[in-house]
């Protein structure tokens, strides 16, 4: 497969899961710019699963940004991004998202980092609980407590908007 079908096969998936980490449209575009750099640049010889390996490197790209930013070494250029005026993204246009998932956006980004990117994972990108245990480097134990976690907070906060994803989703 070459770098060209890599982008369009993965660039929507990327670009969700990193805008529902990031909380921010341009912060998402940056940073899933800056996976498919790595990806084209990677030697893709060793790699088994190719959609949890983007999905670890972005999750990677993320963690590393809000890491620089809880110590403060970002604050000039988050500045910088927020006051830009906010375009449309093609990508926001073309794809066609369920309706229960466009009304929990905002619930998403309420939850703690690390739940809410095992939630994301499972929910948004669909991947199943090992995939997320691989794509996190975490036991799988923790990713489903994780889940369990998330999907209690979410149904909190929600209420019974959840109760139809939870119950027609299997967690694991």
């Amino acid at each position: 497969m070459c770098d060209r079908e890599i982008f369009e096969l993965y660039k929507e998936q990327v670009y969700y899961f990193c805008y529902y980490l990031m909380k921010n449209q341009a912060d998402a575009e940056d940073i899933c710019q800056e996976v498919f750099v790595k990806v084209i640049l990677a030697d893709k010889s060793k790699v088994r699963n190719l959609k949890s390996w983007i999905l670890r490197i972005a999750s990677n790209e993320c963690h590393s940004v809000i890491k620089r930013r809880k110590t403060g070494w970002m604050k000039e250029v988050r500045n910088y991004l927020l006051s830009r005026s906010e375009e449309s993204n093609p990508v926001e246009k073309r794809l066609d998202r369920q309706e229960t998932k466009k009304e929990l956006q905002g619930l998403y980004s309420q939850l703690p980092d690390k739940i809410r990117m095992v939630v994301v994972l499972r929910f948004i990108n669909e991947l199943t609980v090992p995939e997320i245990s691989k794509v996190m480097s975490i036991p799988e134990g923790t990713v489903k407590s994780r889940l369990n976690k998330g999907l209690k907070i979410l149904n909190r906060m929600g209420g019974t908007q959840l109760k139809e994803l939870s119950s027609n989703e299997s967690v694991y």
